[in-house]
This record gives C-alpha cells, sequence and structure tokens, in this order.
C-alpha cells in the first residue's frame, strides 16, 4: 500500500512508515496536482495548508484513510471521505501540551505587562512605574472547558497557588474536583468571581458568541482574559468595547474567527495581546503530531481501530481501554457468523457479559458488523461505514447486556436466528496474554483458541469419531493445531472444534462428514 504525505511532518513519522507501506513525500502540491497524484495512494496526509476537498477525495479511488497532522479537520471533506467509507483521522492530543503553556504564558504576560514593557523597553524608554503588574498567586481563574487541555491548565495554574472554577457540562464534581477545580452547572455564576479567564472550548453553535456584552457586564471589573481555543468565542466588538471601558483589563488572544487575521479592533488596544495561532506551534507538538498521525494511518491501512477518527462515534480513552482488546475478536466472530449461519443473516444480536456489559460497546457491535459484512461481499467494509451497511442490507442490529457471569470476567456472544435454525457463538479472553478462546458455540460448552483456520462438527456421541477425523484429515494433509470435544451426556450430541494450518477444501469436508457420519459440519477461515 502507498502513502503519499503532502506536507512536512516529522522525519520520524515518515520513517514509521516506511517500515510498512510505500511512502511518497510530495509538498506545495498544488489543487490540480493534488488530483492527479491521489489515485495511486491508499492514504494522504495534510497538516493545514493542503486542502482533501470533495475532488480530491473522488480522484482517490484506493483512498482508506486520510490523516491530518494537527487537531482540527477543517481542511477535509470529512462528509465526502464518509460517504466513500474513508476513515479520517487527525492528531488531537499532539499539542495540548503546547497549547497548555500557551494558555499560562499568555495570562502571565498579562499579568505582569510583559509584551508593553518590552516594547517600552525596544523603544529605549524606562517606564518601571507604569508596568506595575499583578500576582496570580491566590487569585481566581475560570476555566470553561475542563477536557484535555482544560485540565493542564488546572493542573499548571494549582502550581501556582490559584483559586480554580470550572464549567463544563460533560465533566463530573468528583472528576473536578481531581483537577482541584470547584464545579459549576451554570457558567455565569462564575462571571463575577473570576479575576482571570480562559475558554477552552470546542466551536458549536453554542459557543460561538458565547461571551458578549451582556456576559462581559457580569465579570469582575478588572478581569484578564484568554483564548487559545477557537476564534470567536469572545465577540470581538463587545470584547474591545469591554476593554476601552475599563470593565475588562486586558486580554490575550490567539485564535480568530478568520486566519489569518491582519485586521481587528482590538489590534489597537495596547491592554490587548494578540499572538497569530501559536497554541500549537512548537516543535515538540510539531514532531508529536507528525508521530501520532503515522501511528493513527497506519492503525487504519492495517485494518485496525484508529482511535482518533473523525467520521466514528467517538470512543473515549478509558472506553477504549476497556472494548479495545476485545475488537479483534468481536471482528472475528462477526465473520464465523456469517460462514456458518445457512440461509442468510437477517437479524444479529450482541450480547456482552461481565465487565464489558458496564462500558460504552457500541464499537464492538460495529467491530462485529464489520467482520459479516466482510464474509457476505459488502464492498470496502471498515469501522466507518459498517452501520451504514447494515441499514441498507435491512439488517436488524440489537446489543444486549448482562452484569453477571460465572466462568470469565467478561465475554462477548454473537446470536443471529436463520431460516436453518440458531446461531450462537461466545468468546473470551484467557489467560495472562489475553488470548481470544471461542467458549460458548450453539448451546455446547467448550474452550478453543481462536485461529486462522477452524473446523466444527456435530454428531452422534460415539467412540472412534476422533480418530476417524485425524485419519481423514492426516489423509488429506492437513495438519491438525488442536482439537476439543464437548458434549451433554454421555451417548448424546457432540460438539467437535479444531483448528487446523490450512483452508479445507469443501471436498475434504464433504468426505468428513459422509464418512464420519456427521450430523452437520463447518469450515471457518478468519
Amino acid at each position: 500500500m502507498k502513502v503519499l504525505v503532502a506536507e512536512k511532518i516529522a522525519e520520524s513519522g515518515v520513517e514509521l512508515l516506511k517500515e510498512q507501506f510505500d511512502v511518497d513525500v510530495k509538498t506545495d502540491l498544488s489543487p490540480e496536482e493534488l488530483v492527479a497524484e491521489i489515485p495511486a495512494y491508499d492514504a494522504l496526509i495534510v497538516r493545514s495548508a493542503t486542502r482533501a476537498t470533495r475532488e480530491v477525495i473522488a480522484a482517490g479511488v484506493k483512498l482508506k484513510i486520510i490523516g491530518r497532522a494537527g487537531v482540527g479537520v477543517d481542511n477535509v471533506d470529512v462528509q465526502a471521505a464518509t460517504e466513500r467509507g474513508i476513515i479520517v483521522c487527525n492528531a488531537p492530543t499532539s499539542n495540548i501540551v503546547s497549547a497548555a503553556e500557551h494558555t499560562v504564558a499568555l495570562m502571565l504576560a498579562q499579568a505582569r505587562n510583559i509584551p508593553q514593557a518590552a516594547a517600552s523597553m525596544r523603544a529605549c524608554k524606562w517606564e518601571r512605574s507604569k508596568f506595575t503588574g499583578t500576582e496570580v498567586y491566590e487569585k481566581t481563574l475560570a476555566i470553561f472547558g475542563l477536557g484535555r487541555i482544560g485540565s493542564l491548565v488546572a493542573e499548571r495554574a494549582r502550581g501556582l497557588g490559584m483559586k480554580l472554577i470550572g464549567y463544563d457540562p460533560y465533566v463530573t464534581e468528583d472528576r473536578a474536583a481531581s483537577m482541584g477545580v470547584e464545579l459549576y452547572a451554570d457558567y455565569e455564576e462564575m462571571l463575577p468571581l473570576a479575576d482571570f479567564i480562559t475558554v477552552h472550548l470546542p466551536k458549536t453553535k453554542e459557543t460561538i458568541g458565547m461571551f458578549g456584552a451582556e456576559q462581559f457586564a457580569k465579570m469582575k471589573d478588572g478581569v484578564r482574559l484568554v483564548n487559545t481555543a477557537r476564534g470567536g468565542i469572545y465577540q470581538t466588538e463587545a470584547l474591545a468595547e469591554a476593554i476601552e471601558s475599563g470593565k475588562v483589563a486586558s486580554a490575550a488572544i490567539d485564535v480568530f474567527e478568520v486566519e489569518p487575521c491582519t485586521d481587528s479592533p482590538l489590534a489597537g488596544l495596547d491592554s490587548v495581546i494578540l499572538t497569530p495561532h501559536l497554541g500549537a506551534s512548537t516543535a515538540e507538538a510539531q514532531d508529536r503530531a507528525g508521530e501520532q498521525i503515522a501511528e493513527f494511518v497506519a492503525a487504519g491501512l492495517l485494518g485496525q481501530m484508529v482511535p482518533t477518527a473523525v467520521n466514528i462515534a467517538p470512543v473515549a480513552h478509558d472506553v477504549l481501554e476497556a472494548v479495545g482488546p476485545y475488537l479483534e475478536v468481536a471482528e472475528d466472530l462477526g465473520k464465523m457468523v456469517a460462514q456458518m449461519a445457512r440461509g442468510g443473516v437477517e437479524s444479529i444480536d450482541i450480547l456482552t457479559v461481565g465487565g464489558l456489559a458496564e462500558t460504552d460497546t457500541r464499537i464492538l457491535k460495529t467491530a462485529v458488523l464489520k467482520g459479516l459484512l466482510t464474509v457476505v461481499g459488502a464492498e470496502s467494509v471498515n469501522f466507518v461505514n459498517a452501520d451504514y451497511y447494515a441499514e441498507q442490507r435491512g439488517l436488524a442490529v440489537t446489543e444486549t447486556k448482562r452484569a453477571e457471569t460465572h466462568d470469565f470476567v467478561s465475554m462477548i456472544v454473537v446470536r443471529t436466528v436463520t431460516p436453518s435454525g440458531p446461531v450462537e457463538i461466545g468468546a473470551a479472553l484467557v489467560g495472562k496474554r489475553n488470548k481470544p478462546h471461542i467458549v460458548t458455540l450453539f448451546d455446547y460448552e467448550t474452550d478453543l483458541e481462536v485461529a486462522r483456520n477452524m473446523l466444527f462438527f456435530t454428531y452422534a456421541d460415539r467412540p472412534g469419531m476422533i480418530g476417524k477425523v485425524g485419519t481423514i484429515l492426516g489423509e488429506e494433509g492437513v495438519n491438525i493445531g488442536s482439537m476439543e470435544v464437548a458434549r451433554k451426556g454421555v451417548g448424546g450430541t457432540a460438539l467437535m472444534s479444531l483448528t487446523v494450518d490450512s483452508p479445507i477444501p469443501a471436498e475434504v469436508l464433504e468426505r468428513i462428514s459422509t464418512e464420519a457420519e456427521m450430523e452437520d459440519a463447518w469450515s471457518v477461515e478468519l
């Protein structure tokens, strides 16, 4: 597979990709040149200058993933990519330390009038008394948004001895308390309390323009503001008026509604610090972005879960830690059900048992569907479009959770009912290495480590059956890796499960079924 790196990223990221893929670094491509080049590539990596437009995506007939080496994806047509089943991912944690440090730097620069004092000195003046500042120690900092960056700002501000209050509708009081932040449910209650305010909010219709004349009027006199998040959270005209009136003592703005920004009513105000979107502009953040996006693009090309994909339902880090080990086995169960169900699959239920049932398992459902649809012939099915393809095929999908389990900490069971009868397969991770094992099949308890090639037989329990199957496979030159027999009672029906080293031709399966008088037989290839 081939990767096109269309903008400069860390050399370590390029080298990581080169270990597994063909990589071309072609920077400064014009839009027309990119459209001409992209048909040959399976992956595209951009930063902020290159635009992955609908036209580019349509031309990328082999594209599987587009990686943005940075936080936002404004320069990628995510909708067009999703329609084509192309993963779009970014590196959202690459700059969080840099952004948090820049926030603190802007806060301190305001408190001590550093830019103004530096400008005075460059003008060969000595105006020491003019630039008397204020300490941040024991001052109240209001943090709007307690996500990755906001929490790092809280950590650093706590080290400066500041009192922290915060607003974030998606953070619990316990989580905020662990950061040393007193959480408020109504953000306007915080406004009269804060000496400093910093915003770390996403760009949404609720957050853009969130602070206007009404909110500035409620703030403490002499408050100081920082924005390193998204342009427009503070209404620019209203902020300028609040600064001119003295209500707001100063502001430091790193982000703007339209960038590059060369004309702003804030630019002529001495108490305002403006920086040209420098939050992520450190050598370390740039290197980290390149390395992270290389890892995520490699994962996408190899068919693995991409944790930062923006066109897949977001998976929280703690959720991914819990369900991540089950992603591959969930996909394998989908493949197994598709191969063992006869007469077609019209409905499917994904049952999670034990510890798994206590977390968000939607991504496991998607993994099962990805496996099932891959077998039944859905074109280019992946984590982006698996749910869409299932819906288009009229597949009824349900999820069931059951907290109690007896033999395993967690299990995942995939169930379907077909015209020829029900199919139910359960798996668990076993041992210190978390090896996936098939632990239930139909209504039998078994224990078979998942392998690339597996055989399953049901038959009337009687002596000599293991020998018959082994003899036929030996005569056909097929090596057995492992074998497990399960039964419900002596003389009843038994289930034989085997792993083998090579795929089994249909005629060999038919020979075993006939000569050993099997009731049913299945060959599974993963």
